[in-house]
């Protein structure tokens, strides 16, 4: 949510902002209209009510011959009171409806534009060339059948497309990356936590993720609850409601978790396999900073997830992404994408978000400050999930179809040096 008294302040840094994103500059002016109407109301309410108490309070002094005339006057005050408050009510619920469609204000230096006008930030590898090592490389499905490790036909049988099976070394390939993650994340003082993937709607509101997107959201009708999409949800609604201590820096949180998403309207070679699915594991980076430490710590974030990278050695670049192509909650987020060999392009691993203060706000989670309590800032980091298989795959097979198992997983893995095709 953005700060109402800073869009009162400046109406056009959220106009420009509305326009980088591709989105309508117009709302700014509707919440700013709708705002003005509440406090009118809101003044003229406590105006009738500040009457209606003097009234109430002058009845014990009046005479008694005039006593009737003044309590016709405070229950007919009284009923204009209870119409004020009913009026100013609605328009603050107005005001608020209004306000939670305003996406949050772009950082400094995101480059404008759509999916296509990222900013290349560094490339960081080298990419094999097959045509040079003599043979073509095969996908990951194709390995990943070859290994016994990923098995689609089933997994649409049990539960429809874009579902699977990870066995044998498939399931623990699985384990090994999101352990390696974890290890990651608590050795850089993140918590370790296992999150519902359950969550009520204010929480799934409350991160934003009920905006444009809420398509892609399984609901739970019968309960009135969503499954997440990323365990950011669980814990951006870890502290909500709450003031918390960040005298001692940051608060880091490593969320393991099932992850659901309908990906409505997909289609292409991305629908092949595991890269785009229904159902997959991950582990999520969340920090609570004060707004002002916010973007050193999506630095460390993003080098953190770099970290990662490299244990398992692929080559990738960064990306940061342009102001259309970002989140409702995101006011500047980076992405590291591998190569992917079989289709010649870069595939999404990792994306890192700073959100500043927009998810606090509409979760009331604050710090005590000087001058009272105020909003935190909120940023969220992709350390490992299933897709990372895909890449892992395809950049380290051989010939034989057998896979080398990158060295940094290798202790997670008994020491396996490589996957063999069954």
């Amino acid at each position: 949510m953005i700060d109402l008294k800073s869009l009162r302040e400046d109406p056009d840094i959220a106009r420009a902002s509305q326009r980088a994103r591709g989105e309508d500059p117009d709302l700014v002016d509707q919440v700013l209209g709708a705002d003005e109407r509440r406090r009118g109301l809101l003044t003229s309410f406590e105006q009738l009510r500040a009457q209606h108490k003097e009234i109430s309070r002058s009845i014990g002094k009046t005479p008694a011959e005039d006593r009737p005339a003044v309590l016709s006057q405070a229950k007919t005050l009284a009923e204009e009171v209870k119409a004020a408050e009913a009026e100013a009510s609605a328009a603050q619920a107005q005001c608020d409806e209004l306000l939670m469609q305003l996406s949050n204000i772009v950082a400094d230096g995101v480059p404008p534009g759509g999916e296509d006008d990222y900013l290349l930030v560094k490339e960081v590898g080298t990419r094999r060339d097959f045509s040079a090592e003599g043979f073509e490389p095969r996908d990951h499905l194709a390995l990943g059948e070859g290994l016994g490790a990923i098995d689609t036909e089933r997994g649409a049988k049990v539960s429809g497309s874009r579902f699977y099976f990870l066995t044998g070394m498939g399931a623990r390939l699985e384990l090994a990356l999101l352990n390696a993650a974890m290890d990651t994340a608590i050795a850089a003082g993140f918590t370790p936590v296992i999150t519902p993937t359950l969550v009520k709607p204010e929480i799934m509101a409350g991160t934003g993720f009920l905006g444009a997107h809420a398509a892609e959201i399984y609901r739970l009708e019968a309960d009135d609850l969503y499954l997440v999409g990323t365990s950011e949800v669980a814990l951006a609604g870890y502290h909500a409601g709450e003031i918390i201590d960040l005298s001692g820096g940051p608060r880091r949180y490593a969320g393991w978790s099932a992850c659901y998403r309908r990906e409505a309207g997909s289609h292409g070679k991305d629908t092949r396999g595991i890269i785009r699915v229904h159902q997959f594991h991950k582990v999520e980076m969340f920090s609570y900073v004060r707004l002002e430490d916010a973007e050193a710590e999506h630095q460390r974030l993003l080098a953190w997830e770099e970290q990662m990278l490299a244990l398992v050695d692929l080559p990738y670049r960064v990306i940061e992404t342009a102001a259309g192509d970002l989140g409702s909650s995101a006011a500047r987020k980076f992405d590291c994408e591998a190569w992917l060999p079989t289709q010649e392009r870069y595939l999404e691993l990792t994306s890192t978000s700073n959100c500043t203060t927009f998810q606090a706000r509409r979760l009331g989670v604050r710090e005590r400050g000087e001058k009272g309590t105020h909003p935190v800032a909120t940023l969220n980091g992709t350390l490992g999930t299933t897709r990372w298989i895909v890449a892992i795959l395809e950049n380290h097979q051989q010939q034989d179809g057998s896979v080398r198992v990158p060295e940094g997983l290798r202790p997670y893995l008994g020491g396996r040096e490589v996957l063999e095709p069954r």
